[in-house]
Parts: structure tokens; sequence; C-alpha cells
């Protein structure tokens, strides 16, 4: 392994601790000093995904950490990525290809077929790079997995990868998290254990440092930094617990893009679907900063909010069925009816259908739609994975929008067989594409609200069909460039605030030579 680069793992105490953006920062600030740096996630659960330039599939953290690198997303960032469709299984996505379905039960049987395809990626990004920097999946302690473990330890025991532990200060009990996911871990894991990241905090450093002293002294290992807490970091959200029913997406107002735009703001409401994919779809929306998104789930907001918008879902029938029950169809019916606009995207666009007939997803055959679209959906067992490019429809549903040029992905295995419908999109490849009738704007488009001057006239129309004659969109809210301000920014933090020098030695000498083993004690009194 001599011709190897080096690399580390970035572990976590828990979901949502920071890993993502740790690893995002730190590929960032490495990549700025020279160093060829790439990011690996060997094995991802998310339903938020993007597509490669060769018609792969990866988590977006992957892309954002792509993105940090100065490198374009690729299957070797994350080749195995579990979407959940439900409680009990997950669709898998291997090297960037739909692979079937796998359940907790039947996963050994694909144990030694993933780890060596993780193995085998790790190995070739290692040829080809300075440093990778891994970032782990979950908790790293969650030791009833751990045999079957392609993410954590298992990776890092497999690669010998020293590994930095992050934790969310801001949920409170960090230091106790810290030591216990070491301790519980067996001696051999406990040996790759190099350091801690205490993430997230809030107030004056020099209080909390007492405990992380005694916190080395009781484990034998640093604490590498203290991260502050950054409530302007929210772009790419990756795990579910990052949309929360009731939680206004984006930034505090006024944090992000120019001054607030005086005027209407303009209420959007985005419908928490319980197996919401691609999330991010709304997230540029809650850029334009005279625009409120918040994530909710019941008729009566829906019904009031100046837009909706109905995202994409790993489960499209299951989440129909769930807003019938919530009551939402009603309310959807209700604004198509009153003239007020809906935007509806992939999974959400196919809910609007006249009829669905899946037999891949849910197995239900020919279900019934909500019917504000006269078209119909048929799930194939093939599935659509490509970047597009087009212009916006011209006809009447879209009166300022029309013939600007768009771009973004497609993630589905729903297809229109049957529509009566105003095309919303010309596919520079296959022509016309979603649907528009009145208010009502439908589409298999990922990413397509990121389109700056396509987003700022479709927010104008929408401004108008609401009522809301007031509201006045930026007129220079770029996403990527507030993208790549947020990258700089965790770069900047993780820069001044983590030791860069002992993470590089690291990276570049593996695991710690002598760790310390936290011996367990059972008190059988």
């Amino acid at each position: 392994m001599d011709d190897f680069g080096g690399a580390l793992l970035v572990g976590g105490t828990s979901s949502d601790a920071g890993k993502s953006l740790i690893v995002a920062g730190l590929c960032r600030a490495l990549a700025r000093t020279g160093v060829r740096v790439a990011p690996f996630k060997a094995q991802n659960m998310s339903n938020n995904s993007v597509v490669t330039l060769d018609g792969g599939e990866i988590g977006r953290a992957q892309a954002l950490q792509a993105f940090a690198c100065g490198l374009e997303p690729s299957t070797r960032f994350n080749p195995v990525l579990l979407k959940p469709g439900s409680d009990r299984r997950s669709h898998v996505v291997l090297r960037g290809r739909p692979a079937g379905d796998v359940g907790a039960a039947d996963y050994m049987r694909w144990r030694s077929r993933l780890r060596r395809v993780v193995a085998d990626e790790l190995a070739g990004l290692r040829r080809d790079f300075d440093v990778v920097i891994c970032e782990g999946a979950g908790s790293v302690a969650e030791i009833n997995l751990r045999a079957n473990d392609i993410a954590n330890l298992g990776l890092a025991q497999a690669a010998r990868l020293p590994v930095l532990l992050v934790t969310d200060i801001d949920r409170g009990g960090s230091l106790a998290h810290l030591f216990g996911t070491t301790a519980v871990l067996d001696e051999k894991d406990q040996r790759l254990i190099a350091g801690y990241i205490v993430n997230k905090f809030r107030g004056d450093p020099s209080i909390l440092e007492p405990g992380l002293q005694q916190l080395e002294e009781m484990t034998g290992r640093p604490t590498l930094g203290v991260v502050p807490f950054a409530d302007d970091l929210w772009l790419d959200a990756e795990d579910s617990l990052a949309a929360p029913v009731g939680r206004r997406v984006g930034p505090p107002p006024g944090v992000v893009g120019p001054a607030e735009v005086a005027g209407d703001r303009l209420r959007v409401a985005a419908i928490r679907l319980p197996r919401i994919s691609n999330s991010t779809d709304v997230e540029s929306l809650a850029c334009e900063p005279g625009v409120d998104v918040t994530w909710v789930d019941d008729p009566a907001t829906v019904a009031a909010a100046d837009l909706v918008v109905l995202p994409g879902t790993r489960a499209t029938v299951s989440d129909l069925d769930w807003l019938r029950g919530r009551g939402l169809d009603g309310a959807l019916r209700s604004r198509a009816a009153r003239g007020l606009p809906i935007i509806a995207i992939c999974g959400g666009f196919q809910m609007l259908a006249h009829t669905l007939d899946d037999s891949v997803e849910s197995g239900r055959g020919r279900v019934p739609g909500l019917g504000l679209l006269d078209l119909d959906i048929e799930f194939r067992p093939e599935k659509t994975l490509r970047q597009v490019t087009g212009v916006a429809g011209r006809g009447p549903g879209a009166p300022t929008t029309g013939g600007c040029a768009i771009n973004g992905y497609e993630i589905h295995h729903g297809q229109v067989t049957r529509s009566a419908e105003q095309a919303w999109i010309i596919d520079d490849r296959s022509g016309p594409e979603g649907a528009v009738r009145g208010a009502v704007r439908g589409t298999h488009w990922h990413g397509l609200l990121a389109c700056n001057e396509f987003r700022r006239r479709l927010l104008t129309d929408v401004a108008t069909e609401a009522g809301v004659r007031g509201f006045r969109v930026a007129p220079d809210t770029d996403v990527d460039a507030v993208r790549r301000r947020q990258v700089d920014q965790m770069a900047d933090l993780v820069s001044e605030h983590l030791d860069l020098d002992a993470v590089r030695k690291l990276t570049d000498g593996g695991p710690p030579a002598t760790a310390p083993i936290i011996r367990h004690r059972l008190d059988t009194r």
C-alpha cells in the first residue's frame, strides 16, 4: 500500500452530528492548499441524491463534498446508496445503478459483494488522490450492526484508517457521547479512534476546556477542534432530521443573498411527505430573501399558503395514501379550483395524475391519482437516471418563463404514458416534459428551481397568481454562489478551529500506534 494516498474516516456519535459538513470543510480546506483530495462515503442511506455526468446516482452530500474538492460528482465517491422505501426495505444503488431491494433480514447475502465494491473503490481513489476524506454513516457505536458494517469501523479496519469522532454539542451530553462511543467498542476498534471533534458549539470555549482535558485524561485521546455553531449552514441537507414539520427552510432572515427586498413576502408551504426524496429542491426557493419556506403537513396551512410545493418521494403510492389520510388531497384540489399555484416535482408530480399503475415500487397496480392533471403514470423496472437541459414551455401557464433556458436531472421509475396537458418544459433530447394546467405545474425534473433566471420569473408569476401584488423577487440571487459561500465558510471554520497539521499527520500516518483501551467493568453486586 506504499503507492496509496493518505486517508481517514470522520465518524459520528450520532446521525446529524455534522459529519457531512465537517468532511466538506476538510476537503475544501485541503484543496485550497493544493492537496489533491477526494471525498468518500462507502454506504449512504438517503433519499436525497443527484445524478452524475455518466448517469449514475449518489448521495447529495457526496456531490457537495466533490464540489468542495473542485471535482464533478462521481459514483466513485459513494459506491453504495440505500434509498429507504419503507421501514423495513431499501432500494440498493450500486456504483450508481439500481441493483435491487434489500431488507435487514437478507442483507447478509449482500455483505460480501458490497464489501468488495467498497474496498475496490476506496483503493482506486487512494491511488488517484493525495488524500481521501471518508465519511462514516450514523453512529460508529451501533455495535448490533458491527458484524456487517462496511461504512464505519468495518471500513476503517479493512483499510487501516484512523478515525475522528464528531459530536453535536448543541444536543447536549457530548462529552459522555464521545467517551461512551469509544468505550462501547471492542479493543480492536478502539485502537482506531485517534481523536475527537466537537461540533456546533455555542459560547465561550474556555468553559468547555476543562471538560475536554478530563476527557483526554480518561480516554487518552485529544480533541482536535471545537467548531462553532453556524446557523447559516443549511443547504444540501441530507438527513431527514433536517426537515421536520414546522421548520422554516433556510437561514435566518437577511443572512443569504442581498439585503431584504422591500415589499410583501411570499409564503411557501412544502409538504413534508413521509418518504420525501430530494427535499433540497425547495432550498433553492429559500435562497430568495423575500420567500419564506416551511415544511408542513396540515390542510389549513396548505390552503393558506401563497405557493405549495409537493416534492419527490421514494414511495409515491404509499405517500399518496398518507396525503389522503391527512386531508391534504382536498386542500390541493381546492387550491387548484381557486387558481392558486402548486408546483409538483417527480413523485409529487406523479401524484397529480389521473391514474398511477405501479407494480414496481408498491406492487399495488392501478390506483387513482389526485386528478389535478389529465395524464397517466406507469412505473417501469428501468429507472430513468440522467442530467437534462431544455427550455421552459411557452404555453399560457408560463407567461414570463417561456423560452428560459433550464437544466436539472431525473431519477424515477414512473413514466408519463398519456398526457392531455400543455407541457411545462421542452427537453432538448426528448421533447415535451411535465404539465401545466392553470396555476398547477408539475415535472419529473429535479434541480429546476436552482436555475436562477427561471426561478425569478416563476416566482413573479406565482406571486401574481396568488394575489401577492407587493412581492418583488431579488434580481441577483445565485444558488450556486450561495452553495459556494457555504462550503468556503465551512472550510474557514475548519481551518480556524481544527488542528489541520494533526489531521494531516493522521492521513499520512494511519491509526495511532498505541491507543489506550477503555476497559469495561460490570458491577455484579
